[in-house]
């Protein structure tokens, strides 16, 4: 063969059309009526040699504008933070980097331990009694909590405040028109959720409130009120929450939150142009049987020696399918482990001192930035590590002449709040300096 890199040969090809009585590859698609599929050849490139293809793949990635080569002001959702270096280091061993699934505990209790330790984690971050071993990504983990929230309280309705991320609100959308319940979105005033609009629309119909904290600007939502709204009817109260900002922030648990979710990529997972990422998701024990995924256990063998086993996995795979919670069927145990050894790392110290150094240093540049003409102030509320300025030139063409400078500017609110046009959402974590930042507000004075 011309590429010896794929491993079939015509001999292989010929044995297997062979053994299920074909003639060739085209017979596969003989069911297929000919006027609805594609005739001609594909606009793609001709085959290369592995040499050729290894030399184009490394050119087209070296198009990337990475950290490297950037300074990163961009965050709504994905954000660069440090990572120590034992992190990749452990994460790369070959025992974990290789793992799928521990469903043999007696040959992966190195793998089950991580991810114990994981759940045992989040539990302490967010003041609640279990979590999982980890979900896709955060916007999965918020869908099934809003499908945990209708099973539980048998009614159809979720409440979502529009400060929570629009694309976790999109995930929201999908899966409850497939499932059958309705989203309401309240409004957000000066940042944070509208509290009086919230109060019109949670009601007996409910089955769930859900806020985001910090929310997608960046602000502190006031949970202990959000918290009455949610249970006055006797709905849920869901908080999506930043891991790294509870090394600061009040844990949900302790506002009385029914489940609160996540994604861990803030937690020494790297951003890599968009994931993979590592929900997580925790609640009480009163839902401990209706959590999605699979939870990790620990025990005694006849011995008294101390293990871990898979256990209560309320999906289809293991149980009945319609008492199944979810289809959930695997979680991101790599990355979990990765953040699990990342908070070993730190220990709770550092998490505080981590999450301070980002409030510190983005309230510095927010200050610094709204002494640039052309950039206004907004809203006026506690935040984390991300803020909102308006300029005076559409975001768009502001970032792309920033890019040309190497900077990486903030997210275009526009995209996604009509009424936000020519709004920045700018994200400043531990690893800015304060060059870094007076470079920022520099470009900015120049361009507007």
């Amino acid at each position: 063969m011309k590429f010896r890199y794929l491993p079939m040969t015509h001999k292989d090809h010929h044995e297997m059309l062979q053994a299920i009585g074909i003639n060739s590859v085209e017979d596969l698609f003989s069911d297929i009526p000919k006027s609805v599929r594609f005739q001609g050849r594909l606009n793609i490139p001709e085959p290369m040699d592995e040499y050729s293809l290894v030399r184009h793949m490394s050119r087209l990635a070296g198009k990337n504008a990475s950290y490297d080569q950037y300074v990163s002001f961009l965050g709504a959702g994905v954000y660069e933070h440090y990572i120590p270096s034992v992190v990749n280091h452990v994460i790369s061993r070959s025992e974990f980097y290789t793992a799928y699934t521990p469903y043999q505990p007696e040959i992966s209790q190195g793998e089950l331990q991580a991810i114990f330790e994981f759940q045992t984690m989040i539990c302490e971050l967010t003041g609640m009694d279990v979590a999982n071993s980890s979900m896709y990504d955060g916007p999965t983990a918020l869908a099934e909590a809003a499908s945990m929230a209708v099973a539980v309280s048998k009614k159809k309705k979720i409440v979502v405040s529009r400060a929570v991320h629009p694309e976790a609100r999109e995930i929201l959308l999908t899966n409850a028109k497939g499932l059958g319940y309705e989203i309401v979105e309240v409004p957000f005033v000066d940042g944070v959720t509208d509290l009086e609009k919230l109060k019109e629309v949670a009601d007996e119909e409910t089955a769930a409130v859900i806020v985001q904290y910090p929310n997608f600007f960046g602000h502190i939502e006031n949970l202990a009120e959000i918290e009455k709204i949610a249970h006055q009817h006797k709905g849920l109260f869901i908080v999506s929450a930043n891991p790294l900002a509870l090394g600061l922030l009040k844990p949900p648990g302790q506002y009385g939150a029914d489940i609160v979710v996540g994604d861990a990529q803030p937690l020494g997972i790297p951003a890599s142009f968009g994931g993979p990422h590592c929900g997580y998701f925790a609640t009480t024990k009163t839902y401990m049987r209706r959590i999605p995924g699979r939870i990790v256990g620990q025990t005694v063998d006849e011995e008294g020696v101390r293990g871990f086993v898979l256990t209560l996995q309320a999906r289809e795979q293991h149980i009945r399918r319609d008492k199944a919670t979810s289809n959930i069927c695997s979680n991101q145990a790599l990355n979990a482990l990765a953040a699990s050894v990342y908070m070993s790392a730190l220990g709770k110290q550092g998490m505080q001192e981590v999450a301070r150094l980002n409030v510190n240093k983005a309230h510095y540049a927010k200050k610094r930035l709204v002494e640039v003409n052309g950039v206004e102030d907004v809203f006026h509320q506690p935040f984390f590590n991300e803020f909102v300025v308006k300029l005076s030139r559409p975001v768009k063409e502001v970032n792309a002449k920033l890019l040309e400078q190497g900077i990486i500017g903030g997210y275009d609110l526009g995209r996604d709040y009509p009424e936000l046009k020519d709004h920045m959402l700018i994200a400043v974590t531990e690893v800015r300096t304060k060059e870094e930042i007076e470079q920022l507000a520099k470009g900015l004075e120049g361009l507007l």
